[in-house]
């Protein structure tokens, strides 16, 4: 493939795979010579759509793939680099590429060194058994495998790649790097097995530190130490074999792999044997144990000679002294000395004896069954050095554990996918292949092995009742060299495979950029390692101009060695098995997962597949993970998820396409179907939030505030949409759009809110708004309450579009049934970093809702910013209601809620209409009059509304200097000249209606006010004229109430109110003196939530409904007015 045909991310080994479209720059080229001939319908998309017959080359080399090989290759680390060529990896086929790899590495250190003990100490059934299993999750695991493999580019990484593109990056690199200690380890393992191969069997006397004449610990500590110095130096050299090159190892793997099939035949050609001619193979028992050969020559008490009766070797070692009068062993005293045949052979009926199974404790005797010993009532164990003994406890899941290793090698062909011509067609029938040849020798291995060797033979772990043979090495033929030089190749092979498959693991997964660690760079200047977590050229995914993972190579060492450190073959294994068995466990789970799921992309080349297979295997290995053993199983489990949680929170972000994400589509498809089944109860009712913000020219969000208080609303839970509307066409604003989701969902992220960002585009902003209104969410996960702020600057607007779109937002809200809530001065309110350490939120329950005003408070006191304030919740007493038992039923229903608040109930007695309310309607009236008549501009209409406001005075005073002395206070001239209602233009604010206000106010042509001595004016009624308090608690004196002017000029108000609307008169009354109430207990409350009244069904007085809510709210900071949306949202009931 050509080095220009895919745009690389910079510094990441990857192109953008997350980009669906193919857009190459050398295809683009191409394209230009078809301009101009038959295609010139097409021509002007030749750009981004190349034409077919330009890609197809590079199509068919995997080239121009968004996910293609291309992203596996070495790319260079700066522009030298990039300017040199690459020197072509060696291309493999299925018999070198895989099948070889596959069977060397399967038929590894355990079925030489292992298998005649596990089927000695686990019996024939015991030992098929765990072979059986052990082969059946390999193959399940590999049709599994071959499903993945074929479909699609395998590049370099196999398994890691196969299993992080269907699982995705979290699963890939947890599993990932499991497999890769797991395979690391292995080459420990192997390395481990050659080094005991040479010091037990074939050179014992190379060890440094001696052996001879030591016993039990110190015997073992130096024989572990031997392991650890040899161990290093053959581990050197493997390395250094790998990093000359991966052909190297190809060559000596023909070698490895001659001396493998050579050892197996030589197994079985013994076998034969035993059958024509069993072989003469004595083992020295006494009694019933055997004795280990190293120490005596003959296997006998005494020996005639001419001279009479001469004790042995044995004798001595047993006896005192050489005589025969000598005090001896009292068990060697008792029994014969005697020989048994270690190999009767295929056809002697051994079987039978085989069959079951013989564990031992550590320390035990390895005793022959079926013969007669005598043992003393008090005789303990002496001389047990002389004896063949059990070196550890055995059982059936140890074996398990310690045999599975020996079938792990399946993935050495598909890690070295990079290699392969053609990994699709190869790594199936290689490792298929590889795998049946195995298994088919194993459960061989297990029958021949309890049919052909005694017990006690199998059982001697380290062949001591043979003369420190290998167990399998004298059963073969011709020679017992045949096999111990055999398996030491075989071994080394083995280890090499692993080294050469570990390195390019490591590379695929550092090249991929998911694991935060390994994001390392290589410093061009002094070549050293520098640690920084931009991504950069990693240093683990960089090699030689090959291709080779140096780096990667030097890591693997360096793990290996600790696996050499520990120098125990049984303790190793088990611990492989874990990492092992884990990958294999995801493999069967992501091919199941792709099968269940019927994802379009899933059309595998192997046809030999079932969802129901991969379960099996992925259920075999889970089981097998435990039955090796409980503590390592967990121990893997919470590394594998130790690594999920890291990628998770800290790794690149990636998307692949993978199979979680087809499940995780899958449950929310099911989940929304559920919840669309029907309405939710009102117990598991929560706010689901529809946030409506507005962006300013550059697209940044206006109210960020608004996104804290959602926030702090959401310990509910739920579901949030922050949505934004656009006006233009979508064409025309497409990048608008894009750029206001993105600062959506920055500031989503800044302010922690979870949950999705939603912009729409109108032609202008009222139906945009409306289309969020009604195409946000989706089947049951829709929202159930809209969070708007109050729309700012309202009365100062340049048209009236603003509140107009305001209040036909609180319609729609109403109309399907959404609850509303409007916080009002939304910059005053607490950031997510703030905390209040005291102080109330106060609820001012005026009508029922549904319960909404006494969910959202306890919502809000979940969160840190309001966890301190206390609650307190006021209600209001008319005339007729009996305030002492309001308190009681209100208490008795918050303590059925389950809420903690103060109950405080307020009394407004019926009172007369005051002056100050009809002055407060007359000027919105006049003022809504002139807004809806002339359009001007702002000032304009400033100076308009200002000369109303003085018009309207004017006519109250009349014109006498007493009446202009005593204005009314309420309406008192600012030093600005303007009326109170203008005092703070900036402030927002919203409306409540009380349905429980009494409609039947006094007309004001009847009033007669009385004069302050009492003495009636001539020809009126007497009236008694009430004068509520201001909204501040000031008491307004009625003007020129002394004087007899002043009389007059309440009279000649007359005028004005008759012709004002009597609904007006009544709801401002409502708002003013609810307004004054609420000011008086809850000025300095943090919170005040109240009750919003809806907007008036006659659209004409939308603008008086702006008024009445400003009138409601004045004089209070923050306040939340809340709507609810007609349906019960808290329950008593459990």
């Amino acid at each position: 493939s050509d080095d220009g045909s895919v745009s690389l991310l910079s510094g990441d080994g990857n192109p953008k795979e997350s980009s669906p479209f193919i857009n190459s720059s050398e295809a683009t080229e191409k394209s230009q010579q078809y301009d101009g001939k038959h295609m010139a319908l097409f021509e002007e998309e030749m750009e981004t759509s190349p034409m077919v017959s330009s890609m197809l080359s590079s199509l068919a080399n995997y080239s121009n793939l968004p996910q293609g090989s291309k992203e596996h290759e070495e790319e260079a680390d700066n522009e030298e680099e990039d300017k040199k060529k690459k020197k072509p990896a060696p291309a493999l086929g299925t018999l070198m590429g895989v099948y070889l790899p596959c069977i060397q590495n399967i038929f590894g250190v355990i079925l030489f060194l292992r298998m005649t003990w596990m089927v000695g100490i686990g019996g024939v059934i015991g030992s098929f058994i765990i072979v059986f299993m052990c082969c059946s999750t390999t193959m399940l695991t590999a049709i599994s495998m071959s499903a993945i493999a074929t479909n699609g580019v395998v590049p370099a990484g196999g398994s890691y790649y196969m299993i992080s593109r269907s699982l995705g990056p979290e699963f890939g690199g947890a599993v990932g790097i499991c497999f890769y200690l797991g395979t690391t380890f292995a080459g420990a393992m192997y390395i481990l097995g050659s080094i005991e191969l040479l010091l037990i069997y074939i050179l014992p006397q190379a060890a440094i530190f001696k052996m001879e004449g030591l016993e039990g610990a110190e015997a073992e500590a130096a024989m572990l130490n031997n392991m650890r110095v040899y161990g290093t130096i053959v581990l050197s050299f493997m390395a250094t074999v790998v990093f000359v090159g991966v052909k190297y190892v190809n060559k000596l793997a023909l070698l490895f792999l001659a001396c493998v099939i050579l050892s197996i035949l030589a197994v079985y050609a013994g076998v034969i044997k035993t059958a024509i001619e069993p072989p003469d193979f004595p083992v020295c028992m006494l009694g019933n144990r055997p004795l280990i050969s190293k120490g005596f020559d003959v296997c006998a008490k005494t020996l005639e000679s001419g001279n009479g009766t001469v004790t042995t070797k044995l004798w001595k070692i047993f006896c005192d002294t050489p005589f025969l009068n000598a005090t001896c062993d009292e068990y060697f005293a008792n029994n014969n000395v005697s020989f048994i045949q270690g190999i009767p052979g295929v056809m002697s009926g051994i079987l039978k004896e085989n069959l079951f199974g013989n564990y031992l404790e550590k320390g035990n005797l390895v005793a022959k069954i079926g013969i007669a010993t005598v043992e003393g009532p008090d005789d303990t164990l002496t001389n047990s050095n002389r004896y063949v003994l059990a070196d550890i406890t055995s059982f059936f899941t140890l074996l398990v554990g310690i045999y599975f290793p020996s079938v792990t090698g399946i993935m050495a062909g598909s890690n070295r996918s990079g290699d392969l011509r053609d990994a699709q067609k190869s790594i199936p029938i290689g490792t298929i292949m590889a795998i049946t040849t195995t298994s088919l020798v194993y459960m061989s291995a297990v029958v021949l092995f309890g049919a052909c060797i005694d017990g006690v033979v199998l059982r001697d772990k380290f062949g001591e009742g043979v003369n420190g043979n290998l167990v399998i090495g004298t059963l073969a033929w011709p020679s017992p060299w045949v096999i111990v030089i055999g398996s030491f190749f075989s071994t080394c092979g083995a280890g090499l495979q692993s080294l050469t498959g570990a390195p390019r693991l490591m590379q695929a997964i550092s090249r991929d950029g998911v694991v935060p660690i390994l994001r390392v760079s290589l410093s061009h200047s002094a070549n050293i390692l520098a640690f920084y977590t931009d991504l950069g050229p990693f240093v683990f995914g960089h090699g030689k101009a090959n291709g080779e993972p140096t780096w990667a190579l030097l890591l693997t060492a360096c793990i290996c060695e600790i696996g050499i450190l520990i120098a125990s073959l049984d303790a190793v294994a088990p611990i492989l098995s874990m990492f092992f068995l884990m990958c294999y466990m995801f493999v069967n789970l992501a091919c199941a997962l792709q099968t269940l799921l019927r994802t379009p992309n899933w059309r595998p080349r192997f046809k030999f597949y079932h969802w129901a297979l991969s379960f099996l295997g992925m259920s075999l290995c889970l089981s097998l993970m435990f039955i090796c053993s409980w503590f390592y199983a967990i121990v893997a489990m919470v590394i594998a998820g130790s690594i999920y949680k890291y990628i998770e929170f800290h790794g690149a972000e990636k998307e692949w396409g993978d199979g979680i994400r087809g499940i995780s589509l899958s449950a929310a498809r099911y989940a929304l179907m559920r919840l669309d089944e029907g309405p939710a109860h009102t117990k598991n009712w929560r706010p689901q939030l529809l946030v409506l913000v507005s962006t300013d020219v550059e697209q940044n969000v206006e109210q960020p505030r608004l996104l804290s208080l959602t926030n702090q609303l959401k310990a509910g839970k739920g579901l949030t949409i922050v949505g934004t509307a656009l006006a233009g066409t979508y064409l025309e604003n497409h990048p608008q759009a894009q750029r206001a989701e993105q600062s959506l969902r920055k500031l989503m992220e800044t302010e922690k809110v979870k949950g999705f960002c939603q912009v729409t585009i109108s032609s202008n902003m009222r139906d945009a708004t409306s289309h969020l209104l009604q195409a946000s969410g989706l089947g049951g996960l829709m929202h159930n309450t809209v969070l708007v702020s109050w729309p700012r600057n309202w009365k100062q607007a340049d048209d009236h579009q603003t509140w107009r779109d305001f209040i036909e937002l609180v319609r729609e809200t109403t109309a399907a049934h959404l609850a509303l809530l409007v916080p009002k001065n939304i910059a005053a309110f607490p950031s997510n970093g703030e905390r209040f350490s005291e102080g109330h939120i106060d609820v001012w329950w005026i009508v029922h809702d549904g319960g909404m005003l006494m969910l959202l408070p306890f919502l809000l006191r979940q969160h840190k910013v309001w966890r301190k304030c206390r609650m307190r919740i006021f209600t209001v007493a008319q005339m007729d209601d009996n305030s002492i038992q309001m308190k009681k039923d209100l208490t008795t229903f918050l303590y059925h809620l389950r809420i903690d608040a103060e109950v405080e109930v307020v009394e407004m007695h019926d009172s007369d209409i005051s002056a100050y309310t009809y002055e407060k309607t007359l000027v919105m009236e006049q003022r809504s009059q002139i807004l809806k008549q002339i359009n001007l501009t702002k000032t304009e209409r400033e100076r308009e509304i200002q000369s109303i406001t003085d018009s309207s005075r004017g006519s109250i005073r009349r014109k006498n200097p007493a009446a202009a002395t005593t204005q009314m206070s309420v309406t008192e001239e600012q030093p600005g000249g303007s009326s109170k209602e203008e005092e703070k233009p900036e402030e927002e604010v919203q409306l409540i209606h009380d349905s429980t206000t009494p409609a039947s106010p006094i007309n004001p042509a009847t009033l007669t006010p009385a004069t302050e001595g009492g003495a009636q004016t001539p020809g009126s009624a007497q009236v008694q004229m009430t004068w509520t308090e201001k909204a501040d608690g000031e008491l307004a004196k009625p003007p020129g109430a002394s004087t007899p002017e002043g009389i007059k000029d309440i009279f000649n108000m007359k005028p004005e109110w008759e012709n004002l609307n009597q609904s007006n008169v009544r709801r401002m009354h409502t708002a003013l003196r609810l307004n004054g109430v609420i000011v008086k207990k809850s000025s300095e409350a943090k919170l005040v939530l109240l009750n919003m009244p809806g907007p008036p069904k006659n659209r004409a007085g939308d603008e008086n409904y702006m008024e009445f809510l400003e009138v409601l709210t004045e004089g209070l900071n923050r306040v939340l007015l809340v709507r609810g949306g007609g349906r019960e949202v808290i329950t008593i009931y459990s």
